[in-house]
């Protein structure tokens, strides 16, 4: 249903597609999911736990045993 609003996505480059909702997407397993957030992180890496939503996933992991000096 138009709404004379396009639908702006943004793609992070190493980061999720930035889509403006509220949105309606489709799982390729074909669940439904909604969200009516003003805008929605989809994960283009498959790592996040949430998928499709990101949670962040793609970021780089410090690296084990290097402590960061006290504040």
């Amino acid at each position: 249903m138009p709404t004379g609003r396009r639908t702006r996505v943004r793609i992070e480059p190493g980061g999720p597609m930035l889509v403006e909702g509220p949105v309606e997407i489709v799982t390729p397993e074909g669940e439904t999911i909604t969200s009516d957030r003003f805008v929605v992180a989809l994960c283009a890496c498959r790592r996040s736990k949430r998928y499709p939503f990101c949670d962040t996933s793609h970021r780089r992991r410090s690296r084990q045993g290097v402590q960061r000096p006290e504040e």
